[in-house]
């Protein structure tokens, strides 16, 4: 038998992710586009209400400010993802609520002259008013990084080989917030996994009107059919005889934020009252500000690759991280509660649909404005139960995991180097923050617990973080060991020419200023 040819068992690598129907700047019709808007809005909803869900009740609010912390942070997220998509990194990227700021807010929440207060309402304000601070305050970390071109300067100590891990773990990272909730309802989480598979897989060649509908519109379709069952099994009385915890898992009329809700409210900046700041909060908070930077330089990788674009040059990545600082300050001044930073699950749903258009991405924000708006429609879709979308991050988690390992195949995997930096950073960047989640988890401490809240703060959220523990491992390794005699096997020869704006003459199609902008502010 004849020895297979060289083509028939390799696979040459690709710049640019092939098979994408459109690309970042290319547009479906219309009509099409909105729909796929409304898509990555309904998608974003799952962790926009969960991390107040989360955060309200301890800080001492109840149900009426829920729903105006969800409305608020739905509001930023929409003007913030605009900002992004415009004048950013232009990529097609959702910028929304993040779980990086949970520990520094925490903290803040169980600062002992603010659990002093007795009243619940005027400590809810007094403890919005302090995190809204410590944003305003440790925003200025990314912009600072981002405008000076400061972290544009540091990513060219990225190598395909060092980013593996870093955009993998942006998506394996968040592992907890995957299967494990759709184990609290299993019998509407589980249905939506596989269904969600059958449709956007094994049914995605369908069509209607030549337009492949399961493959376009797959969150859409699964999370109607399923979300109509969980509200069927919640009117015959499934649950009646459940745990309490049960019922707020499964019941679609255990969220309370339709009742809550306002019918038109507008959120205004300082809603709250004047911010309150502390330096002790602040050097917390920039912890957080530091991760959701890291995690959003992954998410971008991924996103472009997945938008058929080229990887963002470093004075792009820069102007995006500006950009998302100037977010992460306006979530201040509006009072969301938390930071900003890229949604994960709607880059992978980039890739699910394969539509990369930037237009989508910016159709979801108004989409963001307009519900945030008129609350009472907002709180109709926020209140599908959480199992649902734990079973969408379940795929498009780990699709965006795999979009990162998919740069190894620029580097040398024969390379003995290259195994041991791979392999040491996508373990010790799962487990060290799983050490720490534990920990705290146990003890309601982290592990770094000394008489410096701030310091605790700082590192405890650093090194909880799976993509922030992997760039300081994968760019310290891949920077120290044999280092001249390795480009080619890191990936070099083929990263360098995206370092810079004008290295590739394609970044100019994809990320050059709208409006002209470019003649004022010339790329670099």
């Amino acid at each position: 038998m004849a020895a297979p040819k060289l083509e028939d068992i390799t696979h040459p690598p690709m710049e640019q992710l092939p098979g994408l129907e459109y690309c970042i700047d290319s547009n479906p019709p219309w009509p099409e586009t909105i729909i796929l808007g409304f898509q990555h809005y309904i998608l974003m909803l799952g962790t926009t209400v969960m991390v107040p869900t989360f955060l309200v009740p301890a800080m001492g609010g109840n149900d009426h400010d829920k729903v105006r912390v969800i409305q608020t942070l739905l509001f930023v997220a929409g003007i913030n993802t605009l900002l992004q998509s415009l004048f950013g990194t232009r990529l097609p990227t959702v910028v929304g609520g993040s779980f990086a700021f949970i520990i520094p807010i925490t903290s803040i929440i169980n600062d002992s002259s603010l659990r002093s207060i007795p009243d619940d309402h005027q400590r809810f304000l007094h403890t919005m008013r302090a995190i809204q601070g410590a944003l305003i305050a440790s925003s200025s970390l990314q912009i600072i990084l981002g405008y000076s071109q400061l972290w544009g300067i540091f990513s060219r100590f990225f190598s395909p080989l060092g980013m593996t891990p870093v955009i993998a773990l942006v998506g394996l990272g968040l592992f907890e917030r995957g299967f494990p909730g759709v184990g609290k309802c299993v019998e509407i989480g589980l249905p939506m996994l596989i269904i969600f598979v059958g449709f956007a897989q094994y049914l995605k060649h369908i069509q209607a009107r030549d337009l492949p509908v399961f493959e376009r519109f797959p969150v859409l379709i699964c999370i109607t059919l399923v979300w109509a069952y969980a509200h069927l099994l919640t009117a015959s009385g499934a649950y009646k005889h459940v745990p309490e915890r049960t019922k707020i898992n499964c019941r679609t009329d255990r969220a309370h934020l339709i009742s809550s809700a306002p019918w038109i409210k507008l959120p205004y900046p300082l809603q709250w009252g004047a911010p309150t700041f502390d330096a002790g909060h602040t050097f917390g908070m920039m912890s957080a500000v530091l991760v959701s930077l890291i995690e959003s330089t992954g998410a971008y990788k991924a996103a472009s690759r997945l938008a058929s674009a080229t990887p963002p040059p470093a004075y792009v990545l820069s102007r995006g991280i500006g950009w998302q600082g100037i977010g992460i300050l306006l979530d201040g001044l509006f009072g969301t509660g938390t930071g900003s930073t890229v949604s994960v699950e709607n880059v992978g749903l980039l890739g699910i649909t394969r539509v990369g258009s930037r237009r989508v991405v910016q159709i979801s924000a108004c989409f963001m404005i307009f519900f945030s708006i008129l609350g009472k429609f907002g709180a109709l879709f926020a209140s599908i139960p959480f199992p649902i979308f734990a079973a969408l991050y379940c795929v498009l988690f780990g699709l965006v995991a795999a979009v990162g390992i998919s740069f190894i195949q620029f580097t040398n995997m024969n390379s003995m180097r290259n195994l041991f930096i791979l392999g040491v950073s996508l373990f010790l960047g799962l487990s060290i923050p799983q050490y720490f989640n534990e920990f705290y988890a146990t003890s309601r401490v982290g592990p770094v617990h000394t008489n410096a809240g701030w310091f605790d703060d700082f590192l405890n959220t650093i090194f909880s973080s799976p993509p922030t523990v992997a760039l300081i491992i994968a760019v310290f390794l891949d920077n120290t060991l044999e280092v001249e005699h390795s480009k080619k096997d890191r990936g070099m020869p083929w990263w360098v020419k995206f370092r810079t704006f004008r290295g590739d003459s394609r970044n100019e199609e994809f990320y050059t200023l709208p409006f002209n902008l470019n003649k004022f502010f010339p790329p670099t």
